[in-house]
């Protein structure tokens, strides 16, 4: 099973949803996401939010649509997306896509990257990638990992999440590495590229975040 969880960033952000309709698919809208997923003759199972960023009128349209809504306060302990990703791991999915998750707001974002630990600490086996026009983001641990080449997405990058990564190296990249160690901060694993159709990255410790993207 593979969830799709649509927020309301910004609409000239959002990928082109033909690529992502497999019929095991869920759709979940958060907030706006909602209304920008009815544009698109998609109906979400389910909706979550407190609607703050719709019309009076949008409200009306969505509650006609959706017959599953989580309705919540503005004033309350986790955002929108929080409260939707924790319903989406509880389904036990393969897959997990974060939509509408980037752009606008710099505190939606950073905490939308953070939402991505959920299911490391959980110990929660589901893949959760936030994707937008130009990017795919996801998190890893400590292992060993192929990565295929894609020419939509040409750059690589790799982010350390934690103080420190440690052991990285990079096999079948123009710029590689070998057991090197990056803190919190450093720059040298951005914007590298695949030199045959797949390589293979590796750390010993730490936590990376992974970003696909192009111009």
């Amino acid at each position: 099973m593979i969830i799709n969880i649509l927020a309301g960033g910004p609409e000239e952000l959002l990928p082109d949803f033909t690529d992502y309709t497999e019929e095991n698919n869920i759709w979940v809208g958060v907030d706006r996401g909602v209304f920008h997923l009815l544009n698109r003759n998609i109906i979400p199972e389910i909706a979550f939010g407190d609607f703050d960023s719709v019309s009076p009128e949008e409200l009306v349209f969505i509650e006609r649509q959706v017959s599953k809504m989580k309705r919540y306060k503005p004033e309350k302990d986790e955002t929108d997306m929080e409260l939707a990703l924790n319903w989406a791991l509880a389904q036990k999915p393969s897959i997990i896509r974060l939509f509408g998750a980037t752009g606008g707001r710099l505190d939606h974002l950073f905490a939308n990257v953070h939402l991505l630990l959920n299911p490391l600490k959980e110990k929660n086996p589901a893949s959760v990638y936030m994707i937008d026009r130009h990017n795919i983001a996801y998190l890893k641990e400590p292992g060993s990992y192929s990565i295929e080449k894609m020419k939509t997405k040409k750059y690589i990058s790799f982010v350390p999440l934690t103080l420190e990564v440690s052991g990285i190296t990079l096999v079948g990249f123009k710029f590689p590495l070998k057991n090197k160690h990056i803190s919190l901060g450093s720059t040298l694993c951005i914007s590298n590229e695949l030199i045959s159709d797949y390589g293979t990255f590796s750390f010993s410790e730490g936590i990376l975040i992974v970003i696909r993207s192009h111009d």
